[in-house]
């Protein structure tokens, strides 16, 4: 399966960022309220971009590079990215 960096966008438009082995489980997760607790309360959410990574360390790495953008710098890399949601 491999692992994932991910954001998703909240029902509030507010973006939470975390990585996965399992996308698809995972945002079922978020949208169920088992997910992160960021998540619990702005469901439902969607995924609005994703990332494959080699490991999860990689992924963890590149997970904490994405949380320092600033909202603009997310939202253009969000929109240089063109994918169908999992």
């Amino acid at each position: 399966m491999g692992w994932w960096v991910y954001i998703v966008k909240c029902s509030d438009g507010t973006f939470y960022t975390g990585v996965s082995n399992n996308l698809k489980a995972r945002i079922k997760k978020h949208n169920s309220g088992e997910g992160a607790k960021y998540t619990q309360s702005r469901r439902p959410v969607e995924l609005v971009y994703k990332e494959k990574s080699l490991d999860r360390s990689r992924s963890l790495k590149r997970e904490i590079e994405i949380k320092k953008l600033k909202r603009s710098e997310k939202l253009e890399l969000i929109n240089t990215l063109n994918f169908t949601s999992t």
